[in-house]
């Protein structure tokens, strides 16, 4: 009898260890959960370094170099040279011409 309850008890004990190893707060569901969520963050802060780095090239040339200031000037505020003319060409239907040729929209005050 005291062998059947002994053997009773070390099942009862194997079975709630294995509950808390695979169903508890920390057992290895917990794990692996945490494991995917850790390769997605490495992933996401690798990405964000390399934006970071492409940011950090982009400020030092913007503070040691003339090219990208002129690009920048170019493209974002529409400034041209004083030796240079600037012509837009607009689609058809866009500024209500219609006659789809190109425009000369401004001119350098140097260039006159």
């Amino acid at each position: 009898m005291t062998l059947r309850l002994f053997a009773a008890v070390l099942l009862g004990s194997l079975l709630l260890l294995q509950y808390r190893l695979w169903l508890s707060d920390g057992g290895v569901r917990e794990v692996w959960r945490l494991e995917r969520e850790i390769a997605a963050q490495q992933q996401e802060n690798a990405r964000l370094a390399d934006r970071n780095q492409t940011l950090a090239a982009e400020v030092r040339d913007l503070k040691d170099g003339r090219v990208a200031i002129e690009e920048r000037a170019r493209t974002d505020l529409g400034m041209v040279r004083g030796n240079e003319t600037f012509f837009q060409i607009v689609a058809p239907g866009e500024a209500g011409q219609g006659s789809g040729e190109p425009q000369r929209t401004a001119q350098a005050a140097a260039g006159k």
